[in-house]
């Protein structure tokens, strides 16, 4: 009992204390906040990829893409474990408006907007036909009647970015209606061999399309430089319909009781017995070039960089702890170096070297608990009004922490994880007693003789 109540004591009695506590909930607030914005932007970035990709992807990197995928859709779609599936083109190609002479390299995905709905989260990020994704390729009835479109001109999707402006605030300003733009897209066709498909002045395939929607899809790279397209249209443009029809990749999405790698699993063996089947028909070599990967394999070259920087920040501030430590051990001397008496007091009625050291661990911990619940308490009132806050400063003094215009960035995250926060209140406790070791020790070693000689008193 008298451990605690001499801990409470030193805790209020002992103002030099005050700077270790201050240190502690200071460390906790900045790393609570950091880690809750860093771990909420890249799990939103992973969560965007997933919904871009879908669960699985099956496919090859090759502009020339693979024979035989619909023989395979089949297969996958007759699976216990797949809920829906869709085929892809992807290539690049030239766009331009319909009487500019100015054209620039995009890349072009060839899909049909119902299937690829429901393999993937495209039809979330429509605009003017987020309810209707089957119909994302066709400008609405209003746009058809005001400008006499033909209707037998196919629409397109363009990512947002290549589209419409973006405000300081990130906000986006959308017409009622898809306006009236009609576009030129170009592809060079390619063999199967990889050969240019057509010779002399014809090299490239060319059709009109109409503007009918755009793709938010939150990703900066594929917001800022993709256009979607019909699948058969996309797939004549880069000469992938004839003589075999071709594809890229085939994107899959498992039922909602599957797992990401079970299904996987299942797709690999799928494909396995698929491609020995088939690898001696035409064309069978582009099969031995296909991929079975999970999204986050497919996605990786994306993810990886974020969560290189997600761990280096946590290592930074690893080594702010340390920093912690060391003004944990500062306080801690001071306090034994003056705390000689009581010591000497304490031992001379019988208290034990491991008492000694159980006081002055016990009031770390102490500490360190009531500095770690500062900190998150400060931490989670600060991350409710970060938005706030943010807004704010951009009101009055034009800073913002990220620069809409340029970052695919909403509102800043701002939901704590109890798990994250336990840990880092975990560690400013351990970090505390780590702090208070070497002084604990020392004071445990004083000898009453010498502490409470008459000329020390």
């Amino acid at each position: 009992m008298y451990k605690l109540i001499l801990a409470i004591r030193y805790l209020y009695r002992r103002r030099v204390s005050y700077f270790a506590l201050i240190a502690v909930a200071l460390c906790v607030f900045i790393v609570v906040v950091v880690m809750t914005v860093m771990s909420g932007l890249v799990g939103e970035f992973r969560e965007k990829n997933h919904s871009f990709t879908g669960d699985c992807v099956v496919g090859t990197e090759s502009l020339v893409g693979f024979t035989y995928y619909e023989d395979f859709l089949r297969k996958l779609e007759s699976t216990d474990c797949v809920e829906a599936a869709s085929a892809v083109i992807k290539s690049y190609a030239l766009v331009g408006k319909v009487g500019s002479q100015r054209n620039m390299g995009v890349e072009i995905i060839g899909i049909d907007a119902a299937t690829y709905g429901r393999a993937t989260g495209f039809g979330g990020t429509l605009h003017y036909h987020k309810d209707d994704v089957s119909r994302a390729f066709k400008p609405t009835a209003v746009v058809r009647q005001a400008h006499h479109l033909d209707a037998n001109l196919p629409g397109f999707v363009v990512g947002v970015d290549m589209w419409i402006w973006r405000d300081e605030k990130g906000e986006y300003y959308f017409a009622p209606n898809p306006e009236a733009t009609a576009v030129t897209i170009t592809c060079f066709p390619l063999t199967a061999r990889g050969a240019l498909a057509k010779a002399g002045t014809d090299l490239v395939n060319t059709k009109t399309f109409y503007f009918s929607d755009t793709s938010h899809s939150g990703i900066a790279r594929v917001d800022g430089s993709v256009i979607y397209a019909p699948f058969e249209d996309a797939q004549a443009l880069c000469g992938m319909k004839e003589p075999i029809a071709r594809a890229s990749w085939i994107h899959i999405k498992f039922k909602p009781m599957v797992g990401i790698d079970k299904g996987c699993g299942k797709v690999r063996k799928l494909w396995g017995t698929f491609y020995e089947q088939n690898k001696d028909k035409p064309n069978g070599e582009l099969l031995a070039q296909v991929k079975v990967q999970g999204w986050k394999e497919h996605r990786r070259e994306f993810i990886a960089a974020m969560e290189k920087e997600q761990v280096m920040l946590t290592v930074m501030f690893g080594l702010v702890g340390l920093t912690t430590i060391f003004i944990v051990f500062v306080v801690f001397y001071m306090i034994v170096s003056h705390k000689t008496k009581d010591i000497g007091i304490l031992k001379s009625v019988g208290a034990s070297g491991c008492d000694v050291v159980e006081l002055f661990l016990g009031f770390a911990a102490g500490l360190g608990v009531i500095g770690s619940a500062v900190g998150i308490a400060f931490g989670l009132w600060f991350l409710r009004d970060i938005n706030a806050i943010e807004d704010w400063l951009f009101e009055r003094f034009g800073f913002q922490l990220w620069d809409r215009t340029i970052y695919a960035i909403g509102e800043i995250p701002h939901r704590a994880d109890l798990t994250m926060m336990l840990v880092v209140a975990g560690c400013a406790v351990l970090a505390c007693v780590a702090g208070a070791a070497l002084p604990s020790v020392r004071a445990a070693k004083e000898r009453p003789v010498e502490t409470l000689q008459v000329s020390q008193i």
